[in-house]
C-alpha cells in the first residue's frame, strides 16, 4: 500500500502517463523486435529467451522467466520449443540435480551471429527516434528524455492526444473531494 501523503491527482496522473508512455514505447519496440527476428522464424519470447541464456551461460528457467518479465512456464515451454529446433540444450549440474539449466548451442549461437549482423536489415523505429537526441546531445535518451523518442516515433497528433489524457484528468478532477467527477464535462480536442 502507497503512504497516502502524495496528492491523488498529481499520483494518478503520473501513473497514467507512464502507462500511456510505456505502451506507446512498447508497441514501437514490439513492432521492430518483431521484424528483425521474422526471418529467423522466431517470436519475441524465443527471441530473449536466446539473448537471455547466452548472457548468463547456463541460466535456469525461473532466472530466464525473471530477467525475460515473463512467467515460468511461459520461459520453460518457449526454451523447449527452441529445444527442439536445437538453438538450446537443457542439463542438469552435478552439484545442483534440483534445478533445470539451459545453454545456447553452438546453432543457438550462430543464429544470434545472424541475427545481429542483418539489425540494419530492418527498420527501428525507437533507433530512428532516438537519432535526433542522440545527433544533438551525444547520447541516445535516457528515462527523462522517453518523452521526446515517443514524440518523434508516433508525432505530434499522437502527443497532443497523450496529454489529452491528462487534460481530462485535470478537467474531471474536484479537488475538495479528491475524486474523479465521471458526470463533469471533459476537455475536447477542440479545446486543445
Amino acid at each position: 500500500m502507497i503512504d497516502e501523503k502524495y496528492p491523488l491527482k498529481e499520483s494518478m496522473i503520473f501513473t497514467q502517463r507512464v502507462a500511456q508512455m510505456s505502451k506507446a514505447l512498447w508497441k514501437a519496440v514490439e513492432k521492430d523486435w518483431q521484424q528483425w527476428i521474422k526471418p529467423y522464424d522466431l517470436n519475441i519470447n524465443e527471441h530473449h529467451i536466446l539473448w537471455i541464456s547466452f548472457h548468463l551461460k547456463g541460466a535456469t528457467i525461473s532466472e530466464i522467466a525473471k530477467f525475460g518479465v515473463m512467467h515460468v512456464s511461459t520461459a520453460f515451454n518457449f526454451s523447449k520449443k527452441l529445444e527442439q529446433r536445437e538453438y538450446l540444450e537443457f542439463y542438469k549440474k552435478d552439484d545442483d540435480r534440483r534445478n533445470t539449466y539451459v545453454s545456447v548451442t553452438e546453432k543457438g549461437k550462430d543464429l544470434l551471429v545472424e541475427m545481429n549482423k542483418s539489425y540494419y536489415d530492418t527498420e527501428h523505429g525507437i533507433l530512428k527516434g532516438s537519432l535526433p537526441i542522440k545527433e544533438l546531445y551525444g547520447k541516445f535518451p535516457e528515462f527523462l528524455e522517453v518523452m521526446s523518442v515517443i514524440r518523434n516515433i508516433y508525432g505530434e497528433e499522437f502527443m497532443e492526444i497523450f496529454e489529452l489524457g491528462f487534460k481530462n484528468i485535470e478537467s474531471i478532477f474536484d479537488d475538495s473531494s479528491n475524486q474523479i467527477l465521471i458526470d463533469k464535462d471533459i476537455v475536447n480536442d477542440e479545446e486543445l
